[in-house]
This record gives structure tokens, sequence and C-alpha cells, in this order.
């Protein structure tokens, strides 16, 4: 198998599609983390029948609100399209997905930007009061199914690493 074949099957190994409200976002594992086409999120929360102009349009947008970083954010991967064939896709990480977002002016964009503020609100409250966060934490770990005596064992052993 040639070299290029074989570099096509571990992608297309990697790439997996999320699902977000409705439309198909790529993504792939890159340095053990997530990364999304931006171009998928474009257009599913745009409704754009040309999303690669408008994300450029965002592109714009972004910089002009003040995020400088937004070229060393986004990294080039290559994608799986529809028609099979792999292209250099521009990603982001989730946390520069987010930000991407908020700069979305659309009704679809707008469910993420509330729970960002929420999450965001959150965490203050929780630098305000670490209980809160121990209360969240205890409450993950239950919903992921594991035992009470697991999650007091686990709480006791990360209260005595503080301490």
């Amino acid at each position: 198998m040639g070299k290029n074949m074989k570099e096509q099957n571990q992608m297309a190994a990697g790439t997996k599609i999320a699902i977000l409200k409705g439309g198909n976002i790529r993504k792939t594992l890159h340095n053990n983390e997530w990364w999304f086409s931006i171009i998928d999120v474009c257009e599913v929360l745009s409704g754009s029948s040309i999303p690669r102009r408008y994300w450029s349009d965002l592109k714009k947008k972004l910089i002009e609100e003040g995020y400088s970083e937004l070229y060393e954010k986004i990294v080039q991967l290559k994608l799986q399209s529809p028609d099979g064939k792999f292209y250099a896709t521009d990603c982001a990480n989730p946390e520069t997905l987010f930000r991407v977002i908020q700069s979305v002016p659309s009704p679809k964009a707008e469910p993420f930007k509330r729970w960002l503020a929420r999450v965001g609100y959150e965490r203050i409250q929780e630098i305000e009061n670490p209980e809160l966060a121990t209360k969240r934490t205890r409450l993950l770990y239950k919903l992921k199914g594991y035992s009470d005596d697991w999650i007091e064992n686990a709480c006791a052993v990360l209260l005595s690493a503080k301490n």
C-alpha cells in the first residue's frame, strides 16, 4: 500500500462526525485532542450556501473584534469531504471553536452562547465558593455511573492531596 493510501486510511479512521443541531460537523483527533471543521460549523450555524466564504468573512470580523491569536489557533487538517477525498480544512479545538461561535450572528448560535455564558458564570461562582465545584464533581461522577462509595473515596483522596 502506498504512503498516500496508508495516510488516508489512518485519517479516515481518525475522522469522526459530530452532530450539531441537525448538521454534520466533521471532527478528528489531533495531538490527543478533538479538532472540528470550522467550515462545517459555519454552514450549520449560519445556514450559508457558501460556508467557505462565510468563514472568510468571519475571520475578518474576529480580527476586527481583537481576536489577534486567530491564525495561531487554527490548524489545517485533512478531513474527508462528501466526495470521499481528503482536503486540508481549517479546524479548531473546542476552546477556539467556542470563540468562533461567539461571533456568529445567528439564532442557531444563540443556545451555544447562552450555554457558554452560564458555564462561565458557574465557574466564577465555584471560584468564590469551592464547595459548589465539589458538588458539581460529585454529580458528574454519579451521572457517569460511579458508586457513592467510589465517589466519596475519590473526593477524600482529592481533598487530602490539597492539604
